[in-house]
C-alpha cells in the first residue's frame, strides 16, 4: 500500500537520505488504495465479529476499556474472556442460520501435534512418575505400619510387667501374712485357660501343621499307644514262630564264641598302639 502511495506521489521525496525530510500521507490516496485490494466477501469467509464485552454478571452492566486495570490481571483477562464471550453469542445463531457446523463429529480423529515417539516419551515419564508416587506411598505405609506394630509391641510388655508385678505384690503379701486371698493364682489360671482355648479354636480352624500331617500319613492316625507290646494270652501261648536255633544264637554263620556252627569274627582293624607303631615307622 505504501508503494501505491509512492507511485502517485502521496509521499514527498521518501527516498532522500537527508534529516530534514518528513513523510505526508494523504488520507484521499490510502482511501484510494484501500479500495482497490479490497475483496467484497460474505461473512461466512470473513467471520468477523467487533464487539464489546458481556455485561458484568455483578455489577449488570458492560465495563468500557477504561474501568479495566490495565495491572490486574484478574480484570484484564476477564475482560478479555466476556469480549470472546460477546462475540460467541452473537456469531453462533448466525452460523445456524447458515447451516455451518459449529460442533466435531464424534468419529472425527484430528492429527495429533505432536509425534508418536514425542507421545511415548510423554507416557513413560508419566509411568515413571506414576510408579514413584506409589513407591513413595507404599514406603509411607510401611513406616506407619512399623511404628503402629512397635507401639502395640510397647503396650503388650507394659501390660505383661504390670501384671506380673502385680502378682509379684500380691505373692508377697500373702507369704507376710497381710493377706488371706489367692485370687491372682485363679486370674492366672484362667488367662492360660483363655489362652489354650483360643489356640485349640485356631488349631481346629487351622487343622493339622504340615509335620502332623506327614505322621499320620506314616503312622496312622492315633489309636492305642500304651500296652500295644504287650503280650496277652494268645500270643503267649502261640509258639508257632519260635525258633531256637535263632533264639540261641546257632544258627549257620552266627555261632558264639567257641560255638560249633560258626566262626570267630576277627577285627581286622589293628589297635590303637598298634596304629601308632605303624605311624613311628612310617617317620
Amino acid at each position: 500500500m505504501a508503494a501505491a502511495v509512492a507511485r502517485r506521489g502521496s509521499f514527498s521525496d521518501s527516498g532522500s537520505d537527508s534529516e530534514d525530510s518528513s513523510l505526508s500521507d494523504s488520507e484521499d490516496g490510502l482511501k484510494q488504495c484501500l479500495a482497490e485490494f479490497r475483496q467484497q466477501l460474505s461473512w461466512v469467509e470473513r467471520l468477523d465479529v467487533t464487539l464489546g464485552p458481556v455485561p458484568d454478571p455483578v455489577s449488570q452492566s458492560a465495563s468500557t476499556s477504561d474501568a479495566v486495570d490495565p495491572e490486574n490481571d484478574f480484570q484484564r483477562e476477564m475482560s478479555f474472556y466476556r469480549q470472546a464471550q460477546a462475540a460467541v453469542l452473537e456469531a453462533l445463531p448466525r452460523l445456524r442460520k447458515l447451516q455451518v457446523p459449529t460442533r466435531r463429529p464424534d468419529d472425527y480423529f484430528a492429527e495429533m501435534a505432536k509425534s508418536d515417539q514425542q507421545m511415548q516419551k510423554i507416557r513413560q515419564k508419566l509411568k515413571s512418575k506414576q510408579e514413584a508416587m506409589e513407591r513413595s506411598e507404599k514406603a509411607k505405609q510401611l513406616r506407619a505400619m512399623r511404628k503402629y506394630g512397635k507401639k502395640v509391641q510397647v503396650e503388650i510388655l507394659q501390660r505383661r510387667q504390670k501384671e506380673k508385678k502385680n502378682m509379684l505384690n500380691a505373692v508377697k503379701k500373702y507369704q507376710k501374712g497381710l493377706s488371706d486371698k489367692l485370687d491372682f493364682l485363679d486370674e492366672e489360671q484362667t488367662s492360660s485357660q483363655g489362652n489354650k482355648k483360643g489356640n485349640a479354636s485356631q488349631r481346629t480352624k487351622k487343622g493339622p501343621n504340615a509335620k502332623r500331617r506327614y505322621k499320620n500319613q506314616k503312622f496312622g492316625f492315633g489309636g492305642k499307644k500304651k500296652g500295644s507290646k504287650w503280650n496277652t494270652k494268645e500270643s503267649f501261648n502261640d509258639v508257632s514262630s519260635f525258633q531256637s536255633k535263632v533264639a540261641h544264637n546257632k544258627g549257620p554263620g552266627k555261632g558264639g564264641r567257641g560255638g560249633k556252627g560258626g566262626k570267630k569274627v576277627l577285627n581286622k582293624r589293628p589297635g590303637k598302639r598298634a596304629r601308632q607303631k605303624m605311624k613311628n615307622r612310617a617317620r
